[in-house]
């Protein structure tokens, strides 16, 4: 059954499209956005190369955020503000273009072609709702003057480009993060007036993103309110707000083939302790004790940095807490606390906890009677016991780097 819409309701031509229209053209958006893309590649050379890299993941963005926005407008009534992230996606094409010293023809193009593609498939889907002729030109009409605003916002990103020095503004940006990163009271004023006069509004919240050294960035491929440092020995990024899957979809793009860690997201007051945080993240993912991509989130490893954030502290509590195990060879030692950190876990019957070690609940009940005669009356601490299970976990954590290196992998490449 077919859905018709009636064409009286658009005879006036100061009608808006009818919100009905939305649902008819958003299933078409996930694939038409695939079919603009591969055309875009295919007949503009200057787009032809890997669409992994910087531009490629700002133009498949700004193809998937357009449709989606042209679409969205449709959706809401007159008179509603629709949502609309395409402006920052469209400015932030422009800058690519102009720092990779290219004239504006072949963006302007790729709008062009990306009309064309959208409105063949709006002629392959009106006459299966039997959409008016009086519809469809008032389509067309809106299609073409929403590629023009979006070719506008670009120019627009191309020559803040051309215009602003990179290099004075960056040195700014840089100051301004390394004011955020002192947390000085005294710092709040001048932090205001610094972000006031580059327009960057200052966040409630931030996330900070480590990296190795020497690393290569395409800063065009960036929110225009990230803040960067990528020169010194420890390169990083400022985020406002939470890293979100967009967020790191970018990162990724701007940075790619790095090993990347985001610390948490905390107030600005807070931001060295987020970055603080991401670095011993990276360093963790680097000696091949957190394997978590190459985006390691530390929200997803608290435990394991805190329990590794001092090695030396859980060095002196494990000959506290385990002096006892002193006299047991390596191998009976690691035999005894593996059963100890089984039963600290589950504190199940023998007969679990040889399950869960592959051994014979006999073997088990050995073990326990030996854990017993050496550790005794600690087991029935409560905080002795809470700290046996800090120092196992810890050790169990610290051995999963490669024996003989420390490290599972020699760089920070992803």
């Amino acid at each position: 059954m077919t859905e018709t819409l009636e064409p009286g309701f658009l005879e006036d031509p100061t009608l808006p499209l009818p919100p009905r229209l939305a649902p008819i053209l958003r299933p078409e958006l996930p694939s038409l956005a695939e079919e603009i893309v591969a055309e875009i590649r295919r007949s503009i050379p200057e787009y032809a190369g890997p669409i992994d890299g910087p531009f490629g993941h700002v133009l498949r963005l700004g193809v998937q955020e357009g449709l989606a926005t042209f679409v969205d407008r449709i959706a809401v009534p007159p008179g509603a503000a629709a949502k609309n992230g395409i402006e920052n996606v469209c400015r932030k094409l422009g800058r690519i273009e102009a720092h990779e010293g290219r004239s504006m023809d072949s963006l302007q193009a790729a709008f062009r072609t990306g009309g064309q593609v959208a409105w063949r498939r709006l002629m392959k889907v009106a006459p299966r709702h039997e959409l008016s002729s009086s519809v469809m030109s008032r389509l067309a009409d809106a299609v073409f003057a929403y590629l023009d605003e979006l070719v506008a916002l670009s120019l627009h990103g191309y020559a803040e480009a051309k215009t602003h020095p990179a290099g004075a503004m960056d040195g700014r940006r840089r100051r301004l993060l390394q004011l955020i990163l002192e947390d000085s009271a005294g710092n709040a004023m001048v932090i205001t007036e610094l972000a006031e006069a580059l327009r960057w509004k200052i966040p409630e919240r931030v996330t900070l993103v480590a990296t190795g050294p020497g690393v290569r960035c395409a800063p065009a491929a960036l929110d225009e309110d990230v803040l960067l440092d990528l020169a010194g020995p420890e390169p990083y990024l400022l985020i406002p707000g939470p890293l979100t899957m967009a967020r790191k979809a970018m990162v990724r793009a701007a940075i790619p083939g790095r090993r990347l860690a985001a610390g948490l997201t905390v107030q600005p007051v807070r931001a060295a302790d987020s970055l603080r945080w991401a670095r011993r993240a990276l360093d963790l993912a680097d000696g091949g004790i957190i394997d978590d991509g190459p985006v390691v989130a530390c929200e997803d490893h608290l435990v394991t940095l805190w329990l590794l954030s001092d090695p030396e502290l859980i060095d002196q509590i494990a000959r506290r807490e385990l002096a006892s195990l002193d006299g047991m060879t390596p191998g009976q030692r690691e035999r005894i606390t593996e059963t100890l950190q089984a039963w600290l876990v589950t504190r199940g019957t023998a007969a679990e906890i040889g399950r869960h070690l592959y051994i014979h609940p006999q073997t088990v009940r050995y073990r326990m009677r030996r854990i017993e005669q050496s550790l005794g009356e600690r087991l029935k601490d409560p905080e002795a016991r809470f700290g046996i299970e800090a120092v196992l976990r810890a050790t169990a954590l610290r051995g999963r780097a490669d024996p003989a290196t420390g490290q599972r992998s020699g760089d920070r490449s992803a």
